[in-house]
């Protein structure tokens, strides 16, 4: 089992494929296989995904966790690996880790892909409280009870209804990898979530050097597309894709094309 210890936290990591480094960088609350469905596009690239600390196989100390702390446990993960430049991919809260990582370790991040994400403070927006809600339960349940009843409540916070009623495979697919998926504690839930309070990378946006391309579903109930645009006029040189009626779960809408953006980019940088 690959992992690094980072100060005094092990980090269980996974490292795949040929090329460039692409560290990809997960979400809230959920462990690094969540990027699975993206590695069959990412061909190319040696794709480096892990476990952020309180998640998956990785350790689980007391919170909160900071944004802070875990772009370092990336930098000491790269340093693990004697990787001295990647790629950065992060996604959500891994997006807000990504933009730490570049601000805090600018020499190690070659270019830069946000998804779904924010830059914190008060010219972020989040979505509905009962949506954070839903999503904090979400978090705090995985792995526990019955795998189709946590799917369902799942889906409404990624994808748009009108998706979800067209495309129904997706919740097969969701039921059959939710028991593969190592749970998360409930503690992580709310010790990530704290972490988040008084974090903000607005004023330093326009620090960043790094090539960066945003990436923002339309209709994201948890980081309303707004945010895209605030991360897109504060970092120079930023591109901004929008993926039209999609949700926070982006790639899944549009799988071929998201990752041609990204793979496309990427290679141009």
């Amino acid at each position: 089992m690959p992992e690094a210890t980072i100060g005094d936290v092990r980090i269980h990591y996974n490292d795949v494929g040929k090329g460039d480094p692409l560290l990809l960088i997960m979400g809230y609350g959920m462990p690094g296989d969540a990027w699975l469905g993206s590695l069959p596009f990412l061909q190319g690239f040696r794709a480096i995904y892990y476990d952020n600390r309180g998640t998956g196989l990785s350790d689980k100390p007391a919170g909160p966790y900071t944004i802070v702390q875990m772009a370092d446990d990336a930098a000491g993960l790269l340093d693990h690996l004697g990787i001295a430049r990647a790629h950065v991919y992060g996604v959500s809260m891994g997006g807000m880790i990504a933009q730490e990582l570049v601000l805090r370790h600018s020499s190690k991040v070659r270019a830069l892909v946000l998804g779904c994400t924010l830059c914190g403070g008060e010219h972020s927006k989040m979505g509905e409280p009962e949506v954070i809600e839903t999503l904090i339960d979400v978090v705090r349940s995985m792995g526990r009870g019955d795998p189709a009843a946590w799917v369902d409540r799942q889906l409404p916070l990624l994808f748009t209804p009108e998706w979800i009623a067209a495309n129904p495979a997706i919740r097969d697919m969701l039921i059959m990898m939710a028991p593969m998926l190592p749970p998360t504690p409930p503690e992580t839930a709310q010790n990530a979530m704290a972490g988040l309070f008084g974090w903000t990378t607005y004023d330093r946006l326009p620090q960043i050097t790094a090539p960066t391309l945003i990436l923002h579903g339309d209709r994201d109930v948890i980081i309303p597309v707004e945010n895209a645009q605030v991360l897109g006029t504060r970092i120079p040189g930023a591109e901004v894709h929008i993926v039209p009626g999609a949700g926070h779960g982006y790639p899944a809408q549009d799988p071929v094309g998201v990752h041609q953006l990204v793979t496309d980019f990427l290679h141009r940088h």
